[in-house]
């Protein structure tokens, strides 16, 4: 039984000229695009483009807005800057309770 052998530089040469051939030919073979056909393809694909952009847009300003509302809920949560008195008022309140447990 032979074993496989390699083909040469002239058949993979024929083999591609084969194979661009018949593709060549297939594309030959195809019928031509109907231009209204293909006008009424790009106005599909420009619509769906569009869509596309208003719902990013959309989403963008969405984004945009919770962000906002992010930020004006944390401004809203800052607590006013305490004073040293009332710092030292509020620890010797915990300190008070901590001791209070304990009992």
């Amino acid at each position: 039984m032979a074993g496989y052998k390699e083909p040469g530089l002239e058949a993979r040469r024929a083999a591609a000229a084969s194979a661009r051939e018949t593709a060549l030919a297939k594309l030959k073979a195809r019928t031509p695009l109907d231009p209204a056909a293909l006008a009424e393809r790009i106005a599909a694909a420009e619509a769906r483009e569009k869509l596309q952009a208003e719902k990013r847009a959309l989403l963008k300003a969405k984004k945009a807005q919770e962000l906002a509302e992010k930020a004006e809920r944390a401004a809203k949560e800052v607590p006013p800057a305490l004073t040293e008195e009332e710092r030292k008022a509020a620890r010797d309140a915990k300190y008070a309770a901590r001791k209070a447990r304990k009992k």
